[in-house]
């Protein structure tokens, strides 16, 4: 899929280029703001002259006079707005890619630390799961150890998924449309399971339920990534025999995951700001009366949006947490 974009061309450039010209363009529409307020202000008083003329007497007589006509006068004036409006754009076109030149450089320099980042890890992530598929050969199908492999194998998969879309969007290449509708229902038990022996360290139940088995049209890692936020987050904000829950259905033909948790709910920040970036609670005057948020439910936003979908704090209080994760429905079978 092309952006319009010339091939090879810094992905950045065309974002700076445009950003000069819209400096440039404002620039030259105060000038031009300003020019017509000069304008009229002129051809007022022009105005005024005409209505109240001051001819010079004979007392005048022997000094040179020079006579204007009002319309030259005026053209000249015209002219020399434009040509003022035009020279301004250019110099401010001129500064502006002056003064954002350090930024292009900036950006550049980060996109090739993403790309050659995500390149050194790749390798390495290769080499570990050709290490755990060799381990599962010397265990016995079905045993304890052999799960515990495959799950390290999926969590192994998930990062080389994070890498890919890290590489992805270092190169800014649109992301692959044509792949297939995600099974919500396998991305949540999927989570679960990876988060079973967390959930057991910190002694709250960690349950998946399906109502339903709803497909969406969005990344299968992207959901992964999404799903595994809400679980962790929900985990992380529940005490000691608590619970937390996830389950997918289709409400109002909408594919829905929600996390519930038995929490202490969310109280002392808006709602709506909790998927901002760290944003915070208002503490009781100690560390521990906050609760953060982080970066995660921040990203979950990003990628339910970017599949078409929302995020939400469907219910919170004193008996916990539910949050939402709506997307299109594709399509659905019986759980």
């Amino acid at each position: 899929m092309s952006d319009g974009r010339p091939a090879g061309e810094n992905p950045d450039h065309s974002i700076l280029r445009k950003a000069s010209l819209k400096v440039a363009v404002r620039i030259s529409a105060a000038c031009a703001v300003m020019v017509l307020g000069l304008l009229a202000a002129t051809a007022l008083y022009l105005t005024n002259q005409l209505a109240h003329p001051e001819v010079p007497g004979s007392a005048a007589a022997g000094t040179a006079f020079t006579y204007l006509d009002s319309k030259d006068v005026l053209e000249a004036m015209i002219i020399a707005g434009v040509a003022g409006i035009l020279l301004a754009g250019i110099v401010g076109w001129l500064s502006a890619r002056s003064a954002i030149r350090p930024l292009s450089d900036a950006l550049a320099r980060e996109r090739r630390f993403v790309q050659d980042a995500s390149h050194e890890l790749r390798t390495p992530l290769t080499i570990l799961d050709t290490r755990i598929q060799l381990a599962q050969r010397n265990t016995v199908p079905g045993s304890r150890q052999s799960q515990d492999l495959a799950q390290i194998r999926e969590d192994a998969a998930t990062l080389t998924g994070i890498v890919n879309e890290l590489l992805l969007a270092a190169t800014a290449e649109a992301p692959d449309r044509s792949a297939p509708p995600a099974d919500l229902a396998d991305a949540a038990a999927g989570v679960a399971g990876s988060l079973q022996q967390v959930a057991e360290q910190r002694q709250v139940r960690l349950d998946f339920s399906a109502a339903a088995r709803p497909l969406a049209r969005i990344e299968k890692n992207a959901l992964r990534r999404a799903v595994l936020a809400l679980a962790d987050n929900a985990l992380a904000h529940t005490p000691p025999g608590g619970r937390v829950s996830i389950m997918t259905s289709i409400e109002q033909k909408r594919a829905v995951i929600t996390v519930a948790d038995s929490g202490t709910g969310i109280t002392g920040v808006d709602q709506a700001r909790i998927f901002d970036r760290f944003v915070r609670t208002a503490g009781t005057g100690t560390s521990r009366g906050q609760r953060s948020f982080g970066i995660g439910l921040a990203l979950v936003r990003e990628i339910a949006v970017a599949a078409g979908g929302t995020v939400e704090v469907a219910a919170t209080g004193d008996e916990g947490t539910v949050m939402k994760l709506t997307l299109p429905l594709m399509g659905s079978g019986n759980p």
